[in-house]
């Protein structure tokens, strides 16, 4: 047994709608004969959260907790036998370096179209690494805030022209990061300055969904009532 993320389920909030069973590519969500959703093997959850989203109800988060690791060869056989072979082939076989689907290697085609050369860059403060930022940083008053993944700037070619203008950014990565206390940071920025606007963007990954995630606690935490938009990116450099 071994300390780690996994989701967690309330019973009382879980209204049966199986959206969660749905978005589970690992097929680690079923609703029971009460109609209630329920974790079908720990062995099957990778505690990403792809699911967390979907809930119209609030009933489920990930938890830190005692139990047996997420296993993908197992998961993949399980996939495999209640979803078929194309469900299956979104969960890898093996154990990937950080335990994340959205890490598979991929070959993505690119067009032939000539590259802009010299693009102005548009970042206008630094440090941009959430964990280095200080929440009392003066560019962060009377700021649109751009919280982005750290992925996503690679994947969007546009990301300074289409995203960045005009905007302060913080980076992360929810999977690879030691994300304890970027909530609090974050509604610290939030709630100690005036915040035009708030964006998050991350990739098209289930990992990424931790960033939205923690964005929303943050805005939580802080007190404010702020709106939140979210960009996802595509692993083609699409925006959706």
């Amino acid at each position: 047994m071994a300390l780690r993320d996994i989701i967690e389920i309330d019973r009382e909030k879980c209204n049966g709608c199986g959206n969660c069973q749905a978005a589970c590519a690992e097929g680690a969500l079923a609703l029971d004969a009460e109609g209630k959703a329920i974790l079908v093997r720990e062995i099957y959850c990778d505690g990403l959260g792809a699911c967390l989203d979907v809930c119209p109800t609030g009933a489920l988060k990930v938890v830190k907790k005692e139990g047996v690791p997420y296993n993908p060869a197992q998961t993949f056989q399980h996939v495999l036998k209640e979803r078929g072979a194309a469900a299956a082939e979104k969960v890898h076989k093996e154990p990937l370096p950080c335990g994340c689907p959205g890490s598979l290697a991929k070959e993505l085609p690119r067009s032939e179209a000539p590259a802009t050369a010299g693009a102005a860059s548009e970042l206008s403060s630094w440090p941009i690494q959430l964990k280095l930022a200080s929440p009392h940083a003066p560019y962060f008053n009377e700021a649109d805030l751009l919280v982005a993944a750290d992925c996503t700037a690679f994947s969007l070619g546009s990301f300074h022209a289409s995203l960045l203008k005009g905007k302060k950014l913080v980076i992360a990565c929810p999977k690879l990061d030691e994300t304890d206390g970027y909530a609090e940071k974050l509604a610290e920025i939030i709630g100690n300055n005036t915040i035009y606007s708030l964006t998050v963007v991350i990739m098209g990954v289930p990992c990424c969904a931790g960033l939205y995630q923690l964005v929303k606690k943050a805005v939580e935490l802080s007190g404010q009532q702020i709106h939140i938009r979210k960009v996802v990116i595509g692993l083609d450099g699409s925006i959706k």
